[in-house]
């Protein structure tokens, strides 16, 4: 916790009603509406959107050009590389009126490549790591690596992010060498 006020580039909309944590920095051309709430010590880059009833924990790094829907909840310590999308609409009509949020979660420390999909009504499990350009259409576990369109099972990682195994079958031991060193 940094206990310092966030910070607004000048260019930034932060509308009323939205919570924003200590220490979280919004840059050029962020847009955060009223409702969406945010924790301590984030970093939205340039064209970040931040939708009403979407939730970002502490620590997360959303890189450019990401628009974080209503609906959408991302734990802590989570990664969002540039351009990738969410979405929160699983029959998308421009003349529906009766349209229905569907909610996706990113869980505690996962990462989310550049360019990847996130189909809404998904999970995205603790640690886990998706590919650049993967599209993402069912729930990914905790510490497992996927890539592709649709994204398929391509390993499991460690914490730190370092692929331990391709094996389809989850390891009994889920950290690599350097974090099975540091934590003894």
């Amino acid at each position: 916790m940094s206990g310092n006020p966030a910070y607004f580039h000048p260019t930034a909309i932060i509308e009323a009603e939205s919570l924003i944590g200590d220490g979280t920095k919004v840059w050029h051309h962020g847009h955060i509406r009223g409702g969406a709430v945010i924790g301590e010590d984030c970093v939205l880059g340039k064209n970040v959107f931040v939708d009403a009833a979407a939730t970002i924990g502490s620590r997360v790094k959303i890189q450019n050009n990401v628009s974080v829907y209503s609906g959408v909840h991302i734990g802590d310590d989570v990664f969002v590389g540039p351009a990738a999308t969410f979405t929160n609409d699983k029959v998308p009509r421009a003349f529906n009126p009766h349209w229905q949020i569907t909610e996706t979660f990113v869980r505690d420390g996962a990462s989310i490549g550049a360019n990847s999909t996130i189909i809404c009504g998904t999970t995205l499990g603790e640690y886990c790591m998706i590919a650049a350009g993967a599209t993402v259409t069912r729930d990914v576990a905790a510490h497992q690596l996927v890539m592709g369109t649709p994204a398929r099972h391509a390993g499991w990682v460690c914490r730190c992010g370092t692929l331990i195994t391709r094996d389809e079958d989850i390891p009994e031991v889920l950290a690599c060498e350097v974090c099975r060193a540091d934590a003894s």
